[in-house]
Parts: C-alpha cells; structure tokens; sequence
C-alpha cells in the first residue's frame, strides 16, 4: 500500500524537477580591449550624456593643450570652437540622403488625434485664461507658440576645434596617440591635469559611438618646416587606429602646436553654462594664458564669442618627475620597479628608485630586513618573500617626508591676479601653504577669498582646483565645500556669510590627487592632512581680510562722525556765537580787565567789535572739522595703503625684444612680480 500511495508522489516530484535539467554549455573565456571596456562604462570618463560628453570633450581638449604649451614654456594660446550641425549637414557629412517620412505613425514623435485634442484644448484654456487677465489689467507673460513632440533620435551634432600653440606631436606617434587607449606621455609619478589619461581618445571612442567620423589632427613641432595631417579612428575591439589618412603638408609659417577637430553628439543648450563656467575658471587659475572661445549657430543672435585676455607672463614652473616615497607603495609595484629597475644590487635598487633613502639608511635598512639580505644581494634574484619582506619594512620604518619640489602650483601672484582679472572684487586675500604629506604623496594648497565682484551671489560662491583644472561636478561632498560652509566661523572675521558676496577659492596640487567616485568630480572630505590644511589656507586669508574689513569699517565710522558734526555746524555756532555775544556785553559793561584774562578779553573784544562774527566762527568750525577729517583719513591710507578714490586696472604688456632674450630677474611677491631687466 505504501508504495503505491508513495509512486504518485515520486511521478509528480519528477515531473516538477524535469525543466531544471538542462544541458550545460561550456563558457568561452572572453577579452575585452581598453577601449571596449571605456566604451561601455563611458559614464567613468565624463561621458554620460551628450551634454556632458560635449563638456568632457572641450575640457580634455583644452587640458591637452595648456599641457603642451606648458612643456616647452610657451604662453598658451588657445582657441576652442563650438559649431554646431544641422541635420542636412550632418546626413551629407555622412554621406546619407534626406528622406521624407511614409508613415508618420511608426515615429516616436508621432501626435495622435487625441493627443492633439488635449494639446488644443489646454492651448485654448490658456489664451481664455490670458484674455481674461488682460481685461483685468494684469500683467501677462507673451505666450510662446507651443512646441511639438521631440522624439529620441533628433540628436544635436556639434564639431569641436581646438588649436594651441604647444609642442606639438612626432609624425610617427600621432596614430597611437590618439587611437590607442592607455597609451600616452603623461604616465608617470608627477603632477598631471589628467584624470586617467585619456585625453582626447575618449572624444574619439565617444565619436566613433555617436556620429561614426574620424577625428582630425593637424600638428607641427617648433623648427620643423613640414606638418603633419592625420585623420583616423579607433578599432575599438582591438584597440588600434584605423588611419585614413596620414601625410606631410608644408609649413611656410613655421607654425608649431595642434589642431584637433572632431564631430560629437552633444547638448549645448543644457551645458551651456557649465562650458562657459569651465572656461572663466580656466581663466582665473591661468591668467597667463590666451583663450579664445567661440559657438557657432545657424542663428547668428545665438553666435557666443568670448575672449580671455592674458594678464601676466609669468608661468609657474613645468611640475618634474619624481621617484616613489618609501611609504606610498605597494607589492605590486615594488615588483613592478625591480621589473624595471637598471640597478644590479639590493642597495643600488634602495638608494636610486625610491626618495628619501640615503646609502647609510639603505643599509640600516637591509640590515633590518633579516640574514637574507646584503647590500650585494642581486635585486632581480629577489623571491616573493623577500619582497613581502621589503614591503613590511617600507609600512612600519619611519621615512622623511617628499619635499613639493616636484609640485607646480599656480603661485599666490598668479591666482591673486587671476581672480582680481575674472571677478572685479572689492578685495581680496590670497595664501599658498607649505608642501605637506598624505600616504606619502607631497601636496600644496593654495587659496583666495574675495568680497564683492562682477557675477558674485550672495553667500559663499566655491571654486575648486584640482592640479590646476576646475571641479564642477559634486560640489557638496567636496573637502572645499565643507570646510567652507561647515568650519570656519566667517562671523568671526566680520564677514556675513548669508549677505556678502564671499568667493572662497581653493587648489589643491599633488602627484595624486585623493578623488573621489567614479567621475572623479571632487576630493573627498576623509583625508585629514588635506581637511586641515586647506581649512589653515582659508583661514589665513580670512585674517588678511579682516584688518582690511576693521580699517574699511573705521573709515565708514569716520565719515560718519564726520556728517554728523557737519550737521551740527549751523546750530553749534549759532548757539556759541550767542554766548559769546552774551559775555562781551557784559564784559563791555563792567569795563574790567584782568591780566590772565587778555585771550579772554581779545576774543570778546574782536566779537563786540564784530571782527568775529556767526559766519567767520562757522567757517572756522567747519575748516575744524575737515582738517581732523583728513588727517584722519591719512592716518587711515597709510596704514592700509589702499585709496577710496576710483581707480582703473592698469596692466604692464612685456617688452617684446627683452623678452625673447630672457635677459631679466624676477623678484616674486604674492601681491605683484617685480621685474629686473640686465
């Protein structure tokens, strides 16, 4: 009986059980190539939308070229252009033939009727409702005519140009550089603009993705009397350059710098004002550079051109390679320099591939490591042991710390410059910090406040600095933002944190900078050296500001006294003039003189005999009052140095001839650079 009652049961199990067998397959292994991993997660780069990959593309590109021009201390010219495509345009580019539409319903902005019925409808309720508004004699906005639906695939098409005046590029290396992924000169322990390293093949991966056109590369390097044109894309599967197109042209200008045009899919309305924000900041942290922007529309009235003029020719100094700190590395890399390393023993290898090891503290150090270890022991010989052995070491010595020797900041003069160029502001203070240490990387923060200035909010308006390029993106978890809003205690400067027009600007220079997130947007609050430093950097131009805003604020109180007494005048003499008068009428009439009293009796006399009279002792009065005044007022200029009266910015041009001769000495100060020619 059991059996058979349990047989149903096993039947059903089996019957349930039977989809879940299935034949495996055995997985292929698959490889995926830089570029096809980077044009996939694109996000990671900067290119998450076509607004942004527009934003992302003018940004590598104007980075690449203040990087070029830099390297060989050239004043970087450099103009960027916007055009934007049309449709027709673009098909031709293509070259694909405009079409009409057959069947308007298979398209994604196709109005049904009932959708044009509600669409009319509303239209109708808003003119009843502006009619009815205008009878009433309120004020009433124009109605704009109302916009069709915009389906998916009307994508905007934009050709961006940027040429420089930089270095410019080998013949042979322009393939690679451009369409091979993580292959470039900027890898390497120093500080670099970039981010990942990309640069400009990301603008390429994101073409080939959207609009299919090669990118184009004009280039010529300073001397050479030939320049090279390249037009190429990338085999993103493989990761190698697809070359269209690569010949020598002649160069009768003896031009020198690159030229790099590509046509991308992009959003200008939406990041139009981030591109232009990019651009001012670019500017401010730059001053010695020339930028020319430029958009260009069908539309002339929407036509931007903006020019950024230099205002110095002091550059900072080409920021230099360096070696790795002792305490910054890892396994994998201690691996990888002994890979690389051309030095034969054990302490060689100590002394030259690493900073701060000396030969006496390198063989303090061996001697640490164990009776495995020798000066002479041979590097390349080394097991992985031993290697751990080494990096042990490394995590528990005590090393000195990197000097920021290797660092390019942008300088006190040239960021006080930049920000007075940009922003107009009524003052400002600046402060550059002394090179500092995390995990082993130097860094130096520098920073400015203003008050005040053209296109400032109320409030605290942030500006950060990242290696010289501006963050835009994550402002709010940004050490900057929170140091700013949450740890300084601006009341205490005599500053309004809610109703002045406070600027707070802050860079930050490193061989790694600490970003945070995938976008690489903003350096993260968790690091405290760099918390502490740039809340010290704001600080101490908070302190700076202060004596300018107490001086500013005794100056307003003078002036005030000043009116009051000045209002006061007519009354004061008109009552002291009546007891004067009062006085010599009696003395008069007494006819007594005493001789303490003789300035007593010459005064009343001179006042009987009306030699003084209301209107001379009001002159006196107010002749009184304007000499205190501006002797106050001197007191007040010659401890601040700063004069109320209007002034126009002047701005010294160098001598041409001098200047190419480098025949001068300059005497650097956070306020001006002072310039001595031989």
């Amino acid at each position: 009986m059991e059996s058979s009652e349990s047989s149903p049961e096993l039947k059903k199990s089996k019957s349930k059980a039977a989809p879940r067998k299935s034949k495996e397959t055995p997985s292929t292994l698959k490889q995926k190539s830089p570029a096809e991993f980077f044009a996939e997660n694109k996000n990671i780069a900067g290119f998450d939308n076509p607004g942004k990959s527009l934003y992302t593309t003018v940004r590598e590109l104007v980075e690449n070229s203040l990087d070029s021009a830099e390297s060989i201390s050239e004043l970087p010219v450099v103009e960027i252009t916007i055009e934007e495509i049309g449709k027709s345009k673009f098909n031709s580019m293509i070259g694909l033939v405009d079409r009409e539409r057959i069947d308007e319903a298979l398209y994604d902005d196709y109005e049904t009727t009932k959708a044009r019925e509600k669409r009319l409808a509303k239209e109708a309720r808003a003119q009843e409702m502006q009619a009815k508004n205008i009878s009433l004699g309120k004020k009433v906005k124009e109605s704009q005519p109302s916009k069709g639906m915009k389906g998916r695939g009307e994508a905007s098409f934009y050709r961006v140009t940027c040429k420089d005046n930089g270095k410019g590029m080998p013949h042979d290396d322009i393939p690679n550089m451009f369409g091979r992924v993580l292959s470039g000169t900027k890898y390497g322990l120093k500080q670099t603009r970039g981010k990942f390293g990309l640069g400009a093949k990301m603008a390429l991966i994101w073409s080939k993705m959207s609009t299919g056109l090669p990118i184009e590369i004009s280039s010529s390097m300073k001397g050479q009397n030939y320049s090279t044109f390249c037009r190429l894309d990338i085999d993103i599967h493989r990761n190698i350059p697809h070359v269209h197109a690569h010949e020598k042209r002649d160069n009768k200008e003896r031009w020198h710098g690159a030229e790099i045009q590509v046509v991308i899919e992009g959003n200008w309305t939406t990041y139009r004002s981030k591109i232009l924000h990019y651009m001012r900041q670019m500017a401010v942290i730059t001053p010695y550079a020339q930028f020319l922007f430029k958009f260009v529309t069908d539309s002339t009235d929407k036509n931007v051109t903006i020019r950024f003029s230099r205002r110095t020719d002091v550059m900072p100094p080409i920021p230099l390679e360096t070696k790795h700190h002792p305490s910054s590395v890892d396994l994998l890399l201690i691996k990888r320099l002994i890979t690389e390393t051309s030095k034969a023993n054990l302490l060689q290898f100590l002394q030259h591939e690493f900073v701060n090891i000396g030969k006496p503290y390198a063989e303090r150090l061996i001697g640490e490591m164990g009776p495995d270890f020798n000066p002479k022991t041979a590097v390349k010989s080394l097991t992985s042991q031993q290697i751990v052995r080494i990096h042990q070491l490394f995590r528990q010595a005590k090393f000195d710390d990197p000097s920021g020797d290797c660092l390019s900041p942008a300088g006190e003069y040239n960021l006080r410059l930049g920000i007075i160029k940009e922003l107009h502001p009524d003052m400002v203070a600046t402060y550059s910090g002394s090179a500092q240490v995390f995990e082993g990387h130097p860094f130096i923060v520098e920073a400015g406040v203003s008050m005040g200035g053209k296109d400032v909010k109320q409030g605290v308006n942030i500006f950060r600095f990242a290696n010289r390029i501006p963050l835009l993106f994550e402002q709010g978890a940004d050490v900057v933002t929170r140091t700013a809003l949450k740890r300084i205690n601006w009341s205490s400067y005599k500053i309004n944190q809610a109703q002045d027009k406070i600027g707070v600007f802050v860079s930050i220079v490193s061989t790694k900078i600490p970003f945070k997130g995938t976008g690489k947007e903003y350096i993260g609050d968790d690091i405290t050296e760099i918390a502490t430093a740039v809340k010290a950097a704001i600080q101490q131009c908070c302190i700076q500001l202060k004596s300018k805003i107490v001086k500013k604020i005794q100056a307003r109180e003078q002036q005030e006294r000043k009116r009051n007494l000045s209002k006061y005048i007519v009354d004061a003499t008109s009552a002291v003039y009546e007891v004067l008068k009062e006085m010599a009428h009696s003395h008069a009439s007494k006819k007594k003189k005493v001789a303490d009293d003789d300035e007593d009796s010459e005064l009343l006399d001179k006042v009987s005999d009306r030699i003084i009279t209301k209107e001379t002792l009001r002159e006196k009065l107010a002749q009184h009052v304007e000499k205190v005044d501006y002797e106050m007022a001197m007191e007040y200029a010659t401890q601040s140095g700063v004069s109320e009266e209007p002034r126009e910015s002047i701005y010294l041009q160098s001598l041409e001839e001098e200047a190419d001769d480098k025949n001068f000495i300059n005497l650097h100060n956070p306020i001006f650079v002072f310039r001595l020619y031989n």
